[in-house]
């Protein structure tokens, strides 16, 4: 590329191998005085043979000629860093672009995030990028790391010292890019490129990960978000990936309910729960922490199971006690520990003493001559799909090395003893595909992650083999106005979801009609849709048999609602059942977003919701009902069970209903109640923006 070439063809030509892959890098701001960042950059590009430094004030820096500008270097540059002060950075990233600079990281602070100044000047690093093709990281990024081919285009020096190996990193905050590469190092683990997005005016989350799935170096990608401008950009690339190397996603912010805290609904979806569900849904396994994150990509990076939808693992373990701790968190975990075949347990039999436990966990008692047998038993067993083995290093474990090794051992191993004697064995395992760590939690959360990748995997096969958005034509919804309570039930009966037989009563006298034709019980309630909360002020009676009750309540709701109360919903009381939450929201980031959970008084409870991104499948709407505690599922104290074909066809068309009509924002159905007769809505709520 020559500086002659015009902004088209210099924008066509641009691209990411010359950001991440750089031949050439020019450092703007270099510096020789060690508080600079500039002088921290120079030092962590000091292993890169072709490093030119610019500062104007400078004939030499960190021993490499300086020049006065980027338009001085005689090669061609493919990277610029920008070491410079914020106000100065449109300036000097235009004069790059104008010099045939190929991409440029930004480290500068002072943009977007700081305020409407900071946005200002951000818009014009923007406007560069469009008026001229070249490609930008940042800005407020720490940068990226590339340890392969010594590209460590990060403020920290001490990125030098990180190994190359199989995971790449993207994430959001530059800082904690940077601490997951440490993590990493730290478990002996390298990283193929860590990238730290910034503020992404250019170079977002999407082609990041595009890049990490074409980038044969990396065998899984450890994913940090904090907050999504593009939510289906992100699943759809997270989606892509996936299709040929695990991700595992980390989301920041739990405790953040954001503007959709306006009805159960809402507060139950929130930024963090939403992203954690496209996430997931996209085939990313999901955790919670750095750690566990490193845990994750520390198994997915050397191993990948086959796509099933429920592996079976074994334990063998050379300890009885971290055995048990091993297979109660498995379960725990939801993941199934199956009884081993009656030949295997033949078989593991004339190998172990009489006295240990040999049906899964299998308990050895402790490592001895017979443990890779015992193992190559275990992993051989038709309805094992993949196995945890517990040893400390110290007894001899040193011989099964080659078991788990061997081809289509899909083995996660859990050791310890001196840091040494087991830094060798990991080494050594790692090199053969096997992961290996040094504590049970975290041998459980490395396993966890496989089978989180094989089933979403499976999941995903299903969805395509059963591919249906179907059923019938769901309801076209008024652009604007509000919604009363008869109304939304009217709107899902649309659905398919019956409410209670009711009247809307007008006056004490039409109410009083509407009992004698509905017979008791009744539930009184307010009917008026600048009321969303009814319970909340009183405006709810349940249980009303007689005149007398039925005046009662007519009054104590005028009392609550202050004398507004103008119209009255008097309907059957619903028999008893399971009671449960069904819902959407539109998510600013994701679209619209539908969700099931316990009603009643566990809707609170954030642990016990599934949610998924409309439009949903059949498939993805089953398996938000096995998402349901199992004692509900099946119908605790006596109440019916949870029909999984009505509730899997209702989240269906909730979910078809958001897509048809994107002027609904939220339906908050609370509850849906589950009776021998079928679902019926006792409670609903339409918001339209």
């Amino acid at each position: 590329m020559t500086r002659a070439q015009p902004v088209a063809e210099r924008g066509a030509a641009t691209g990411l191998g010359r950001l991440f892959a750089p031949r050439s890098v020019a450092v703007v701001g270099a510096s020789a005085s060690p508080d600079k960042a500039g002088f921290a950059m120079m030092s962590a590009l000091a292993a890169f043979p072709a490093v030119f430094p610019v500062n104007p004030q400078a004939r030499e820096i960190a021993g490499r000629p300086a020049f006065p500008s980027v338009a001085d270097i005689p090669v061609p540059v493919d990277l610029a860093v920008l070491t410079v002060p914020p106000l100065a950075v449109p300036d000097v990233l235009a004069d790059c672009a104008s010099a045939g600079v190929g991409a440029a990281v930004v480290c500068a602070g002072g943009f977007a995030e700081s305020g409407a100044d900071g946005v200002r000047l951000q818009e014009r690093i923007a406007e560069i990028v469009a008026d001229t093709g070249i490609r930008v990281l940042g800005p407020n990024t720490s940068g990226f790391v590339d340890p392969a081919r010594g590209v460590c285009a990060n403020f920290m020096p001490a990125v030098r010292r990180l190994r190359p190996g199989p995971i790449g990193i993207v994430a959001q905050s530059g800082g904690m890019n940077l601490a997951l590469c440490f993590l990493l190092r730290r478990e002996g683990i390298g990283v193929s490129l860590a990238v730290g997005l910034g503020n992404a005016v250019d170079v977002g989350f999407a082609e990041a990960l595009d890049h990490l799935a074409r980038d044969e170096r990396t065998r899984a990608v450890a994913l940090h978000v904090e907050g999504v401008a593009d939510g289906r950009a992100l699943m759809a690339a997270v989606h892509r990936v996936t299709e040929v190397k695990p991700v595992v996603a980390m989301k920041v912010g739990a405790s953040d309910v954001g503007e959709f805290a306006r009805s159960h609904t809402g507060a139950l979806s929130g930024d963090w729960a939403v992203t954690r569900a496209a996430l997931t849904q996209a085939g990313a396994v999901v955790v919670d922490t750095p750690g566990e994150l490193v845990d994750a990509v520390a198994a997915l990076g050397y191993r990948r199971l086959p796509a099933n939808p429920d592996p079976g693992v074994a334990v063998v373990t050379g300890q009885a006690g971290p055995g048990l701790f091993i297979a109660d968190r498995l379960r725990a975990a939801g993941i199934r520990v199956p009884e081993l075949s009656e030949p295997t347990v033949r078989r593991v039999r004339a190998l172990l003493p009489p006295v240990t436990y040999q049906r899964n966990p299998v308990d050895t008692g402790r490592p001895g001559a017979t443990f890779p047998e015992v193992v190559e038993a275990v992993v051989s067993d038709s309805g094992i799909d993949a196995t945890l083995v517990y040893a400390l290093q110290e007894q001899g474990t040193e011989q099964i090395a080659a078991g788990l090794a061997r081809p289509g051992a899909a083995t996660v191993f859990v050791t310890g003893g001196l840091e040494q004697q087991v830094r060798r064995q990991r080494d050594r395992l790692r090199a053969e595909g096997v992961p290996v760590y040094p504590a049970p939690d975290r041998g459980v959360t490395g396993m966890s992650a496989l089978v989180a990748d094989a089933r979403a995997r499976a999941l995903r096969a299903a969805r395509i083999a059963n591919a249906t958005f179907g059923g019938a034509d769901v309801p076209v919804v008024p652009p604007a106005g509000r919604f009363d309570e008869h109304q939304a039930k009217s709107l899902l009966e649309g659905l398919g979801l019956p409410g209670p037989r009711r009247v809307v009563a007008r006056s004490h006298a039409e109410a009083r009609r509407a009992l004698a034709e509905l017979g008791g019980p009744v539930v009184v309630k307010v009917c008026d849709a600048r009321i969303r909360h009814k319970s909340d002020i009183g405006a709810v009676r349940v249980g009303v048999h007689s005149p007398e009750q039925l005046d009662a309540a007519l009054h104590g709701i005028d009392d609550a609602t202050g004398g507004r109360a103008t119209r009255y919903l008097v309907e059957r009381q619903a028999d008893a059942g399971t009671e449960l939450i069904v819902g959407a929201v539109r998510d600013r980031a994701f679209g619209p977003v539908v969700l099931l959970g316990l009603g009643g008084v566990d809707v609170e409870i954030r642990a016990r919701t599934a949610m998924r991104l409309a439009p949903l499948s059949e498939v993805d709407a089953r398996d938000m009902v096995r998402e349901l505690p199992s004692r509900v599922r099946e119908g605790a104290r006596g109440r019916p069970p949870v029909p999984v074909e009505p509730v899997a066809a209702l989240l269906v068309q909730l979910g078809r209903l958001m897509v048809a009509n994107p002027q609904v924002s939220e339906i908050d159905v609370n509850p849906v109640r589950v009776t021998a007769a079928g679902l019926i809505a006792l409670d609903a709520l339409v918001l339209l923006d």
